[in-house]
């Protein structure tokens, strides 16, 4: 097995980096670029195994996808985008979504709105997380699926419930009739917000308004948010009403150029990194009007001593004076992909951390919370799993070899734990490629050493 082995820094980090572009904003851009009517120009696009899965995907459903150029891994890329107006090239295939979350359940949305038949396998990772609450709400609205292995779970053929095309002067004409032609589904999104993102942006396809009604508690999340926007930005809106999101018929994606922000999610590691060391980290090009909700994470570095600026070049992270800071007591619902990155801090504060409501992250890449306890507990770290969190007590981790259950975010994250504490070395850190392929590359540049990977 690959090791990354982590040296502990001698002294404050301090620099100035450059992240990939947001994969949830590159897989959503891909989305709608294909939905819309013309050629569509993406910029900043992110290239990783998440994103190579999508566009692959595309390409075996026939779209026309093309790279004008060479990638940059921490500056993205260009790619442009031939979208058919809501239609599929091809009405039957075969795609292969990898372990791509966004692009199991965005693509799963499209296909079974489309007129055709398909196969959608994934990855053994993929297969077993939850799909069956977005089965239900695609076999509402008249799509049809046959389980290949697991029922509920991927892989599956789908044979799509007919794509309507709406007529183009539908805004000014539809009215009451529009009303009577209403869909309606519901959805529970409690383990996943990805299920209404889906719905959500797939809902022009049918021609016809669709009301979704959120059935489970939680009726909103950051990347609805950022789905929500995105939308708008492509030209068609959402109205949120309570626990009803409405798409109104007749409307319509328009091409155009976009350019896609750069990864708050992957930028948090390295602010991260200035809290933990003391010390101060820029990220270039990243900005308080970034509609990511990762950003929330800057918050929490502040309550922890940390001072957060806004600079021309990018924000700017300086970390409490010798990397001394309290334990927090947080909700992370909202940006709960941070949660590795503040179980990574948790060990070196001056007091507990208890991190809170995030339930739903048993049911991602792996059991987060299960794999964050297990593996502080390995390092000899005193913390507990609760029903919606954890709580982790201070103390200085011991020398371990961490299990990274093949998820990127365990892997960037616990990294951080080997800037302070000697003998940390991560399992498998290329399961990093998902979503930042130079990962320990910019970290080792950034903490002046040279990457240490033991085949």
């Amino acid at each position: 097995m690959e090791i990354y082995e982590r040296n502990t820094v001698s002294a404050p980090v301090k620099g100035m980096v450059e992240v990939p572009g947001s994969k949830s904003m590159t897989n959503r851009a891909l989305f709608l670029a294909a939905l819309a009517e013309g050629t569509t120009v993406l910029k900043g696009v992110l290239f990783s195994d998440d994103s190579r899965s999508f566009l692959g995907c595309l390409k075996s459903l026939g779209f026309e996808v093309w790279r004008p150029g060479t990638v940059s891994p921490c500056k993205g890329d260009t790619v442009i985008v031939r979208g058919m107006g809501g239609a599929i090239p091809n009405r039957t295939g075969t795609i292969h979504v990898g372990s791509a979350g966004t692009a199991a359940r965005f693509l799963t949305a499209m296909l079974a709105l489309s007129d055709g038949s398909y196969t959608i396998l994934a990855s053994d990772q993929m297969k077993a997380r939850p799909m069956k609450t977005l089965f239900d709400s695609l076999t509402q609205l008249g799509a049809s699926f046959v389980f290949l292995e697991r029922e509920g779970f991927l892989p599956v053929r789908v044979m799509g419930r007919g794509y309507q095309k709406a007529k183009k002067d539908a805004a000014a004409s539809q009215g009451e009739e529009t009303k009577r032609n209403q869909l309606d589904v519901s959805v529970d999104i409690s383990k996943s917000t990805q299920f209404l993102s889906a719905l959500m942006m797939a809902a022009p396809m049918l021609g016809q308004t669709l009301a979704i009604h959120i059935t489970s508690e939680k009726k909103d999340g950051s990347y609805i948010r950022i789905t929500r926007t995105m939308m708008e930005e492509y030209g068609c809106h959402v109205i949120v009403q309570g626990d009803t999101y409405t798409i109104p018929g007749g409307q319509h994606y328009r091409a155009g150029t976009y350019g896609v922000e750069p990864d708050v999610s992957a930028a948090c590691y390295f602010w991260a990194a200035a809290v933990l060391t003391g010390g101060q980290v820029l990220v270039r090009n990243v900005h308080a009007s970034s509609m990511q909700g990762d950003m929330k994470f800057l918050g929490v570095l502040e309550q922890m001593g940390a001072v957060v600026t806004d600079q021309k070049e990018g924000i700017c992270v300086t970390g409490p004076k010798d990397g001394v800071y309290p334990g927090v007591h947080v909700d992370m619902n909202d940006f709960s992909d941070q949660t590795m990155t503040l179980a990574a801090l948790a060990p070196f504060a001056g007091s507990k951390t208890e991190i809170r409501n995030i339930a739903h992250i048993r049911f991602q890449e792996s059991n987060r919370i299960r794999a964050i306890v297990t593996e502080l507990t390995r390092m000899g770290i005193s913390c507990r799993e609760e029903e919606d969190g954890i709580v982790i007590e201070p103390g200085m981790p011991k020398h371990a070899d961490i299990l990274t259950y093949d998820d990127h975010r365990m892997a960037m994250a616990f990294a951080l734990i080997g800037l302070r504490a000697p003998g940390i070395r991560i399992c498998n850190p290329s399961c990093c490629r998902k979503t930042f392929d130079q990962y320990f590359s910019v970290l080792d540049e950034l903490t002046g050493r040279e990457a240490v990977l033991f085949p």
